[in-house]
């Protein structure tokens, strides 16, 4: 499985820009796939593809041996957009004769009862749960009936270089790095699991490297969970400097909802923040003999690429 073409589906966001980055630590070649694809890094063919086209989604599949599917639809518009999408790509993987690995999130599970792990129950209500869960069982179902090979990682928000389309991204990291005032979803009490970019990166290459991790559903090496609190004074530390932590509490993102469609579709994944939010990412911490980066190590890389980022914009 180290050999061929790798394709990131979504090469310019922030997780298939990770993913990228590792797959050139490791050797590989590299297609990366986008909407509007940015200016090709030395060893990365970029194509410009729209996968809602099924001949667009063949052509840039074309000749790959893994495609890693990172992109990820306006957050408003999931359950109208992803179907078509999933749909056109894993007919365009069965006919490349490819390997999939899915960048996968934790929504299916639902509210939890104690820590999730692979094999809890999936309780999801709301919309993006359900459309989460369907669009997993559907490539799972394709893996059984021996269509394509399938792995899929899964994890929960996250942070890191490049991370800034998340619940704490630019919220609470940007905010913070910026010298302003960073912001917690939900509850500042409960623990909360987050994932660092370039872990969750390294465990979608290594779920392509490995032929053992095909079939099934993995939870992708996880930070610590801990409560806003504790996120906010670790990442003070890191800053040398006091942060005057915020909340954004269900009633101001209900009343924020009326006129933005993204804080809108918040309202049915508050659970994740108002209640303990805990990955257990045993089994492929065993498997693969993977931890994740310290969590100051995580931190200080991360604040480093919002300043990087800032003194570049001027």
């Amino acid at each position: 499985m180290n050999d061929g073409l790798h394709v990131v589906i979504g090469g310019s966001g922030g997780t298939g820009s990770a993913v990228i980055d590792e797959l050139l630590r490791r050797g590989h070649r590299v297609r990366s796939v986008s909407r509007n694809p940015r200016k090709a890094r030395p060893g990365v063919e970029a194509m410009a593809g729209d996968l809602a086209s099924a001949d667009a989604a063949s052509e840039a599949i074309r000749g790959a041996a893994v495609v890693y599917q990172c992109a990820n639809p306006t957050y408003h518009r999931w359950t109208t957009d992803f179907p078509p999408i999933q749909a056109n790509l894993l007919d365009a993987v069965e006919r490349a004769g490819a390997k999939l690995v899915m960048a996968d999130n934790l929504y299916m599970y639902g509210p939890p009862d104690g820590p999730l792990r692979e094999d809890t129950a999936q309780r999801a209500t709301d919309r993006k749960g359900l459309l989460r869960a369907g669009m997993a069982k559907d490539l799972l179902a394709a893996h059984a009936a021996g269509r394509i090979r399938v792995a899929i990682g899964r994890s929960s928000d996250y942070f890191g270089p490049g991370g800034v389309n998340s619940g704490v991204g630019e919220l609470f990291f940007g905010a913070a790095a910026a010298g302003k005032q960073p912001r917690w979803l939900g509850s500042l009490d409960q623990p909360h699991s987050l994932g660092y970019l370039p872990d969750m990166a390294a465990g979608l290459v290594t779920l392509g490297e490995h032929d053992d991790a095909d079939g099934r559903a993995w939870h992708l090496p996880a930070q610590p969970a801990m409560t806003g609190r504790a996120w906010a004074d670790r990442l003070s530390a890191v800053l040398d400097r006091p942060l005057r932590l915020g909340r954004v509490s269900r009633p101001m993102i209900l009343a924020a909802g009326l006129f933005s469609p993204l804080l809108r579709e918040l309202r049915g994944t508050l659970y994740q923040w108002e209640r303990p939010w805990v990955v257990d990412d045993g089994a492929f911490r065993a498997a693969f003999s993977a931890a994740p980066t310290p969590t100051d190590e995580a931190l200080e890389a991360t604040v480093a690429w919002f300043h990087a980022r800032a003194a570049a914009a001027g």
